[in-house]
């Protein structure tokens, strides 16, 4: 709808034009400030501009009113536009709310080190990561998820030497001092156990072999992580490796130019010159890579991969680690500009008001999978996504196991059941439904229908502002509607019953086609403690 009015003001004044919801719907369903814009080039004051443009639209067949106030145009769309557009959504539901986006965009999110299963922490970044990949698609970008995989450097030989450890002492009953930053969790006695299998006891005393375990228990901790994210509901396009990066080590440093130098015995990024904090090492004394090195390579070939955008999700503590990142992207020869980095804040959650109990299976954190177990994943994926991802997120799991309206996951599924079950109940056939006329609904009836058409600008602006929460609140907003519509309004067996029900089938595709952006099937069938 937005879309169809901009183009039309676009057509009428001949450049981009701002449009805003009146907060009031009285005022019509869209207004715009451009005549102030226009009152300098045009040398008329802005009411006098407003009132001329709003006569030139009288014989639009798109407004039933367009209206001049205080400057302002108020725009409020026709009976048959409305009509005219519902009737095609439903008969495209595929279609509904998609575009055609010129633009090739890599987005880069999760990439948790292959150390051990994904924890509450790493789940908002998913969410968060897996709706704006959704929010694309659905909108005709030519988008990739990807996963880069840190299975390099000490991490992955502390994952080694864990594995020995734990086996040591909880499988061969001996006394074993571990280092201060060995990895705990049940899941290291799993892999211990597959471990003596398939490689026998002898490797957990071989210090040579450390390395070969190392390698093998990632790729085994990549499948738990690829499992615990499925869960989710969350697939990843292509996965990059850091540890197949290094072959491209030389071409890349020398690519980088000035922005590399030598001192003290290391190597590195001049990247103070470009808006660091300071010079950042890349090489150690000992010549292994930083983490940074990495990255760089990394960053080298995504560019190099010719795409027009690149997005990365990192955790709110990676906040400084943007510029060094960006100083090399420079020194590579290429636009900084074109990587965004968003950041995922901190989680903390409560069960029954009190802080909840970390995982004995985790060692000190709390293990995504245990969330999904005890809550669902609809109802993780809804809260992560319901709040602004930058901000710190605190959540009580008593809350959304709840089966009433105090829940918004389920009083929204329950707004898209009871639209079935209305359907389950009509008088009419599905064609009677199909070909119903939706003028003469009356204003409330209006204005339900409005409100569920407008998911295709609720997603784009969701996408474009990096802000997915909107379609949360939408979707909470139009779920409160059609409750309320519910009880006020009688359908079943009356005259409107035909255009009241096709109403219904849209503003349950709005609510389908929202959820399927979160990664949530929409249900037909549910139960309610409570009205």
């Amino acid at each position: 709808m937005k879309q169809r009015v901009s183009a039309l003001l676009r057509e009428k004044i001949g450049r981009e034009v701002v449009l805003e919801k009146p907060r009031d719907r009285s005022f019509g369903h869209f207004a715009t400030p451009i005549a102030f814009s226009l009152a300098k080039e045009l040398r008329k004051s802005p009411m006098v501009i407003a009132d001329e443009l709003a006569s030139s639209f009288e014989s639009s067949d798109v407004f039933s009113k367009v209206e001049a106030v205080k400057g302002y145009l108020n725009f409020r769309l026709s009976e048959d536009f409305l009509a005219e557009y519902a009737s095609w959504a439903l008969k495209n539901p595929s279609e509904f709310a998609t575009q055609e986006k010129n633009q090739k965009i890599l987005l880069e999110f999760v990439s948790a080190n292959p150390t051990g299963p994904l924890h509450i922490g790493h789940a908002r970044g998913a969410v968060y990561g897996d709706t704006l990949y959704r929010m694309a698609k659905h909108l005709g970008y030519d988008i990739t998820a990807e996963y880069y995989v840190n299975d390099a450097g000490n991490q992955i030989d502390l994952l080694g030497l864990s594995i020995q450890l734990h086996a040591r002492d909880n499988l061969l009953d001996e006394t074993v001092e571990y280092p201060e930053s060995y990895y705990r969790g049940e899941y290291l006695d799993a892999l211990a156990r597959d471990v003596m299998e398939k490689f026998g006891s002898e490797i957990f005393y071989d210090e040579s072999r450390q390395r070969e375990l190392a390698l093998w228990a990632k790729d085994e901790v990549m499948k738990i992580i690829a499992k615990d994210l499925g869960d989710l509901n969350i697939f990843f396009d292509t996965f990059v490796y850091e540890s197949t990066l290094y072959d491209d080590w030389d071409r890349v440093m020398k690519k980088m130019g000035s922005g590399i130098y030598e001192k003290d015995g290391k190597i590195w990024i001049a990247s103070e010159a470009k808006g660091d904090e300071k010079d950042r090492v890349v090489v150690r004394e000992d010549g292994r890579p930083t983490y940074l090195a990495g990255d760089i390579v990394y960053h080298n070939q995504k560019f190099e991969r010719g795409y027009d955008h690149y997005i990365n999700i990192w955790g709110a503590d990676h906040h400084g680690y943007i510029p060094r990142v960006k100083a090399a992207i420079e020194y590579l020869g290429y636009d900084s500009n074109k990587l965004e980095v968003l950041l995922s804040q901190m989680v903390s959650l409560l069960k029954d008001g009190e802080p909840y109990k970390m995982s004995k299976r985790a060692g000190n954190v709390i293990l995504m999978s245990d969330i999904v177990e005890e809550i669902g994943a609809d109802a993780l994926r809804f809260i992560f996504a319901s709040k602004k991802s930058d901000t710190a997120l605190e959540f009580d799991l008593a809350e959304f196991k709840k089966q009433d309206s105090s829940n918004p996951i389920f009083y929204i599924q329950y707004a898209h059941a009871r639209i079935q079950t209305l359907l389950s109940k009509a008088t009419l056939t599905k064609e009677d439904i199909a070909n119903a006329s939706l003028k003469n609904l009356g204003e409330n009836a209006d204005t339900l229908l409005f409100d569920a058409l407008l998911l295709p600008e609720v997603i784009e602006d969701a996408f474009n502002t990096r802000q997915v929460q909107k379609l949360t609140d939408y979707l909470k907003s139009l779920a409160a509607s059609l409750h309320k519509f519910y009880y006020d309004v009688r359908m079943i067996g009356t005259e409107d019953e035909a255009k009241l029900l096709k109403l219904m089938l849209m503003v349950a595709l709005s609510i389908k086609t929202g959820l399927s952006l979160m990664g949530i099937d929409a249900k037909d069938k549910m139960s309610k403690e409570e009205e």
